[in-house]
């Protein structure tokens, strides 16, 4: 998930927020965000500390973009915190909507995306792994505001 508030979006829209790369993985997380399945998220630290980006906070809100870049949802922070990838646990992760039933579904789900070609070119890392010690942004959302379908 990436939040970049020096982009460019619609004026009068919060800063947005991607959840996964363009494809099959964002659409499938943004229609959970917008059926209520998709309450919470995970993302690393280092991504934040790469991309220069301040961690999310209570109350902050930003805009949901689909895989075309529409806007679909203004969501707002209900709380975070940063800990060790090993004390992640299983309402976090069912609480992320992707139907996990096991903290080691969950756990396996992300190091495929977290040591992805795409991740690993993110960070800049083409080496980039993770580990129990490895910390995480654990947020929680609330969708504030539905958008209306642009088409």
């Amino acid at each position: 998930m990436t939040d970049d508030p020096d982009q460019h979006r619609a004026p009068g829209l919060p800063p947005k927020v991607e959840f996964a790369f363009p494809g099959p993985l964002r659409d499938r997380l943004v229609a959970a965000i917008l059926d209520g399945s998709k309450t919470a998220t995970t993302g690393l630290l280092a991504e934040y500390e790469h991309d220069g980006e301040p961690l999310p906070s209570v109350g902050r809100r930003s805009t949901v973009v689909d895989s075309d870049d529409r806007p679909v949802a203004i969501i707002e922070v209900t709380d975070t915190r940063v800990v060790p990838l090993g004390e992640v646990d299983i309402s976090h992760a069912r609480d992320e909507g992707e139907g996990h039933t096991t903290i080691e579904r969950w756990r396996a789900d992300h190091e495929e995306f977290w040591h992805s070609g795409e991740m690993r070119e993110a960070l800049g890392n083409p080496h980039f792994t993770v580990h129990e010690a490895t910390r995480v942004v654990l947020e929680r959302f609330r969708v504030a505001i539905r958008l209306p379908d642009p088409s």
